[in-house]
């Protein structure tokens, strides 16, 4: 009698069921017991110690108004770069530029941002000095939430700007012609198509901002934020992983709160059967203001991170300014230092190829037509749990699973902490491009004989590698930058770049920070001009 053979989709949910049930449910089990078990048993001692004086509450209303102050600001800035790109007669050529330029931020870690920001507007920093006078007290309320708008611009533009491009703008035409004034059909064509995205900018900006940990720990001052507390339970001089466990688990309701409001929203987001191609009404006085403001919020967000390629560059800012490369040649010297580098590297291009194959793989179980499609709800769920943990949370969890395991200290952790906190933006982006994708495929394959593999190797990864590509280049890119979660798990032995920085603070060290920030961000900018380069060459060959 002939065993059934399991097929390769069965293959892959087992194996990433089993994976996210070590690396995504038993962390996250594990931080909850620990902040309701202690010596004696079950108990909620530990929140009730953590609610007791009243600080936790000052921590929790201070980074619940902070966030949602630079939420607002973030969002009505993103919004016009968005609108000069897609409502503007604009040069195409100046509108990739402005795209570009907002999302270049996005390519260094947010630790640096506040060490930036220090420079840039402290009583020594370099804009002050232009002024003649320091603008504005960064350490404390002013300098997060200026911190926050640099690290959540670039995520607000994309979700904006991405919207923009599926509304249907012949309906600008047609409120013309019903005599509604520039304001009326401003609403009713731009601003009411939009309100769910906005929301949603709002909302991703607010718990991006609500759960960072890397601009606080340069510019939070004496102001008490939850990410702060965390921090300080957790690797203080006297470690609390109970009550740093609280901590976590009070950090995710806002997060969780979050992806509840995002998918009710959701609902209401205005679908076009057809999207109409209209030339835009000529108006000179609309384009040019539109490039100035666009222009203006670039040069403001850029000029914070002019003092990262001129500090290492002078002896000794802001005293001795002449010119030289010997902090740089000596960083480059540094066997700790680059080995430190070579580490990031090595985290990142193996967090970027095995996420992408796991992303890869879990999209074409529930993104083609097959038998088990039914059971893509599965990464769809994972996908959703994924989404709402911050990272810091995440890092708490894993150092709480993992210690004392065969994964402590390793580079597997991280490489694994990395793909499960980023894993539901590439699968997203995965599953939507698959679904695009002819759906007769594989059943035209069957007919012809072919086995399901052979039909994702030879037909669909073809035609999928150009998403491929960018799954990959995001969790470099992240994987490169980021810092919550990994501040827990790095050692001695498996120091990354970010980990590194936050090292290098304490010392005071500011030539090696901002050398290794510019060593992130022309990684970051070679591995996407890479890809690029890769995706362009593909595409002519296509032709």
């Amino acid at each position: 009698m002939s065993k059934k053979k399991i097929s390769p989709q069965i293959v892959i949910l087992l194996f990433s069921g089993l994976l996210f049930g070590f690396f995504l449910l038993l962390p996250m089990v594990t931080i909850l017991a620990k902040s309701v078990y202690g010596s004696d048993g079950v108990t909620f001692e530990f929140y009730a110690n953590l609610f007791a004086g009243g600080n936790i509450f000052q921590a929790f209303l201070n980074s619940v108004l902070i966030s949602a102050a630079s939420g607002i600001i973030t969002t009505v800035l993103a919004f016009i770069p968005a609108y000069a790109v897609n409502y503007t007669n604009i040069h195409k050529r100046l509108k990739k530029i402005i795209a570009a330029l907002v999302m270049l931020p996005m390519l260094l870690p947010t630790i640096t941002y506040g060490f930036a920001i220090i420079y840039s507007l402290g009583k020594q920093g370099i804009i002050t000095k232009i002024l003649g006078r320091q603008i504005v007290d960064i350490y404390g309320t002013a300098g997060l939430i200026i911190g926050y708008v640099i690290y959540t611009l670039p995520i607000s533009f994309m979700l904006i700007n991405n919207t923009m491009g599926y509304i249907d703008k012949k309906f600008m035409i047609v409120s013309r012609i019903m005599g509604d004034s520039t304001l009326k059909t401003f609403v009713n064509t731009v601003i009411t198509p939009l309100i769910s995205t906005l929301a949603v900018s709002f909302i991703q900006s607010f718990t991006l901002s609500f759960t960072d940990y890397g601009i606080p720990a340069a510019l939070a001052g004496n102001i008490n934020l939850l990410s702060t507390r965390l921090y300080n339970e957790m690797l203080g001089s006297l470690p609390d992983f109970n009550t740093g466990s609280a901590v976590s688990i009070l950090m995710l309701l806002p997060s969780v709160l979050s992806i509840l409001l995002i998918s009710c929203l959701n609902r209401y987001n205005i679908r076009y059967n057809k999207i109409s191609v209209i030339e835009l009404t000529k108006n000179r006085v609309r384009d040019w203001i539109c490039g100035i403001l666009s222009g203006i919020i670039i040069l403001l967000v850029l000029s914070m991170f002019t003092v990262i390629f001129l500090v290492p560059f002078v002896e000794q800012y802001p005293y001795k300014m002449q010119l030289t490369v010997s902090h740089v040649t000596e960083i480059f010297t540094d066997h700790t230092l680059m080995n430190v580098y070579r580490n990031s590297l090595i985290v990142a291009f193996l967090t970027a190829l095995l996420g992408s194959l796991l992303v890869y793989a879990c999209a074409l179980v529930s993104a083609r037509r097959g038998e088990h499609r039914h059971y893509g709800k599965i990464p769809d769920t994972v996908s959703l749990i994924t989404n709402t943990i911050p990272g810091m949370v995440l890092g708490v969890a894993y150092l709480l699973t993992f210690r004392g395991t065969f994964l402590q200290n390793t580079f597997a952790v991280l490489i694994l902490c990395n793909i499960v906190h980023y894993f539901s933006s590439p699968y997203l982006m995965m599953k939507s491009s698959l679904e695009k994708l002819n759906a007769s495929w594989e059943t035209t394959a069957r007919l012809m004989g072919d086995s399901w593999l052979k039909t994702v190797v030879r037909i669909i990864t073809p035609n999928a590698i150009a998403t491929l590509l960018e799954v990959f280049s995001y969790f470099f890119v992240n994987a490169m930058v980021t810092v919550s979660a990994v501040i827990f798990l790095a050692s001695t032995k498996t120091m990354i770049i970010t980990a590194k920085i936050k090292e290098l603070q304490h010392f005071a060290n500011f030539n090696e920070i901002f050398v290794l920030s510019i060593l992130i961000l022309s990684t970051n900018l070679a591995v996407k001009g890479l890809i690029r380069l890769f995706a362009a060459i593909r595409m002519k060959k296509g032709k």
